[in-house]
This record gives structure tokens, sequence and C-alpha cells, in this order.
């Protein structure tokens, strides 16, 4: 005897209800939410992540257009590719939502992030420090005698890097913007 999950031979699921996408693999998606610029908005997409249980590993939001009043929610998401589908699903179905951009999965998306790195060192750990920054292409914006603080941008990643490296040579702070992202070429999105 079978029971309503499963087929008379009981080879799999019969309805789409049974079906699991837990054999799929978690991804990282960037996300960019074009919306009307009103209050509640940034919490209403907020909330839908938390409701739901979607972890938001990133997160910028700025005014982009100001006479058409209208912001970039860029979020930073993992999940299965079927839980990233419903989560472009459900932001479309928010009434302030224009649009929502795939920025990883597009060919012409590029992604940026900056960060503040405060690190305290003298004598040697303060050249290296320095050499570092340079490979980086990290910029010295403050400097005392017994610190720096560089601004670095680049991919997350790059700056996860840079951070690491510093640890050693006495990191003390860092403070990261979260991921921007855009489109290449003349279309806008």
């Amino acid at each position: 005897m079978s029971d309503a999950s499963t087929p008379a031979n009981g080879n799999g699921p019969k309805s789409a209800y049974f079906l699991s996408h837990s054999d799929e693999g978690i991804e990282r998606r960037t996300l960019a939410v074009l919306v009307d610029n009103e209050p509640g908005v940034l919490a209403r997409v907020v909330g839908l992540f938390s409701g739901r249980g979607y972890n938001i590993d990133s997160l910028t939001v700025a005014e982009v257009d100001a006479s058409q009043h209208r912001s970039r929610i860029t979020i930073v998401t993992q999940g299965t590719p079927h839980i990233l589908e419903q989560i472009e699903a459900q932001l479309l179905r928010i009434v302030p939502v224009a649009e929502v951009i795939d920025i990883t999965n597009s060919k012409s998306g590029i992604e940026r992030e900056l960060a503040l790195v405060k690190v305290a060192g003298v004598g040697e750990k303060r050249v290296e420090a320095l050499r570092i920054a340079e490979i980086f292409r990290a910029h010295v914006i403050d400097t005392t005698n017994e610190s720096f603080i560089f601004e670095v941008t680049g991919a997350s990643e790059k700056l996860t890097q840079f951070v690491d490296l510093m640890r050693p040579l006495g990191l003390v702070e860092v403070s990261r913007t979260g991921v921007l992202s855009i489109k290449r070429g003349k279309e806008k999105g």
C-alpha cells in the first residue's frame, strides 16, 4: 500500500508538492532591485527575506534617479536555484518594485565593494602593510605615526584577501560598504 506521496509502484513522487530541491547546489546571487523611493520600501524588501528565512549577505541602498524618485537596492544572497527564483518572483510582487535584475547571471555584470581598513603597526610591519597596499592598489587616506587607514575597492574576494593579509600586521578595524553592481554597455540596468 502506498501513501499519497508516492505512486503505486513506489518509484518517486507523483505530485509537485513532494518534489525536493535539496539536491540542488547553493548559489550566490547579486540582485539589483529598482524601487520607488518612498517610506517603508526597504523594510518591505528586507521583511520579505526575513519572513521567509532567507539570508542577506550584503545590502546597499541609494537613490539613483531623483527626478523619478527611484532607488537601487543591491542584495547579495544565497540559496538553491529554486529558492533564488522564488526570491526574484516575490520581490516583483512588492508594489513599489519596478525591476529586479540578476547581475550574477549577466555576462555584462560588474560587482565592486569598498572597504576602509585601519592597521596599526611600526617598523617592518608598517613597511609591509604599505607594500601590500600598493599591490592591492589601496590608497592611504589617513595616517599617524602608528597607524594607517587604507581605502581599497574591488571584488569582495579581493577585499577579504587584503583584510586577511593585514591581520598579522596589526589589523584594528574594517568597514565595508557591501556590494554595488551595474551592467556594462549603454543599456540601463
